[in-house]
């Protein structure tokens, strides 16, 4: 009995010695590949980049006060309407005690003189009347008082000027109005009633009270790279597409490009802007973050074949024609390319139209 199971050991032995150099040998021939066939065909390509950027109004104009104080009211909010002239704030002048003291002083002054001049004038006008003096004399005294009350109408709009920042003829268009420069959609209103305000002088840029920008005439600004900024010509057309409307392409017009780089990340990066054509059903916020698709070469009617088909060694490509199909058979060929999106490329030279070639290789999901 021990005599037969030692045979049948032996036995199952030998077989997994010869299974296993079996499996072995079929692991180590050569696996027939197979391969997609693709055909050189017709189509168009278009190279083209993105860049990214923003949205922002042509120009935006910073409306300042003429004149320093407390804003007292504000008018408009972020978001209004606005047309030339319209008022914006009212602003409290806070007068200076020491011009103030001398405008009271002033107007004192030039009270008393013209009251003494009117005690004057009404005397000789009497005496003119009565031929006691002559009418020169009397000229001279109606002359002096009209003076003398203009004086008093001068100190008495200066003391109005310094202490309200306004007079009684020039209340409607008083510097204590801010008042918009241009008609567009107000911005933004940085400040609020309470805050003082200083004008724009030789040292100070002055308080913005708001800020006014026409959103009908909008520009994409972007920055595109180094590579590729010398593909680009002022009159391009381009699609901006927003990142709070994906759905929307919006028509662009290249307009500038600027002459000098600046360095990013270690990248030489180029300031673009293009004109938008809005349409009249959107409506755009300054500062929307947008991508314009800019097409920086096309071609029509190429003959072209998938780019992950074409072999590159140094300077030249190759591509593998079809000889037979069963089984496949392939020669190597070298072909001259052109404009390549990054999924087709273009065929210049040694191909043609419907030729075959080999594709990507086919991978049985099976195994």
């Amino acid at each position: 009995m021990k005599k037969v199971l030692k045979i049948a050991g032996l036995c199952l032995l030998g077989l997994l010695v010869v299974w296993t150099f079996f499996f072995l040998y079929q692991k180590s021939k050569p696996k027939k590949k197979t391969y997609q066939i693709e055909t050189a065909k017709k189509t168009n390509i278009e190279k083209r980049t993105v860049a990214t950027g923003k949205v922002q109004p042509r120009d935006e104009i910073l409306i300042k006060p003429q004149m320093s104080g407390i804003i007292s009211e504000v008018y408009k909010e972020a978001g209004d309407p606005v047309k030339t002239g319209d008022i914006i704030a009212k602003i409290q002048v806070v007068p200076d005690m020491l011009s103030l003291s001398s405008a009271e002083s002033r107007l004192n002054r030039a009270r008393l003189v013209a009251d003494q001049s009117k005690v004057n004038y009404e005397r000789d006008r009497q005496l003119y009347e009565s031929n006691v003096i002559s009418k020169e004399d009397f000229e001279k005294v109606q002359l002096q008082y009209k003076n003398d009350m203009e004086e008093l109408q001068a100190a008495d709009d200066n003391l109005s000027l310094i202490r309200t920042g306004i007079t009684k003829s020039t209340a409607k268009s008083s510097n204590t109005l801010v008042r918009t420069t241009v008609s567009g959609t107000i911005l933004d209103v940085p400040v609020k009633a309470g805050n003082s305000v200083i004008q724009s002088n030789n040292f100070n840029d002055g308080t913005t009270v708001a800020s006014v920008a026409n959103l009908g005439d909008m520009l994409f600004v972007g920055k595109i790279d180094e590579t590729e900024v010398a593909k680009l010509s002022v009159g391009m057309p381009m699609e901006i597409t927003i990142g709070a409307m994906q759905d929307r392409k919006i028509e662009a017009k290249l307009e500038y490009v600027s002459p000098k780089g600046t360095e990013e990340s270690g990248a030489i990066l180029f300031e673009m802007k293009a004109a938008l054509k809005l349409p009249g059903d959107i409506f755009i916020r300054a500062g929307y973050s947008a991508n314009a698709n800019i097409i920086l070469e096309k071609r029509d009617s190429i003959l072209s074949i998938p780019e992950s088909c074409v072999e590159f060694n140094g300077d030249t490509a190759f591509v593998y024609a079809l000889k037979t199909e069963k089984p496949q058979d392939f020669t190597r060929k070298p072909i001259k390319v052109g404009l390549s999106d990054g999924i087709n490329i273009e065929v210049t030279e040694g191909l043609t139209l419907d030729e075959k070639i080999r594709g990507n290789e086919v991978v049985d999901l099976k195994k």
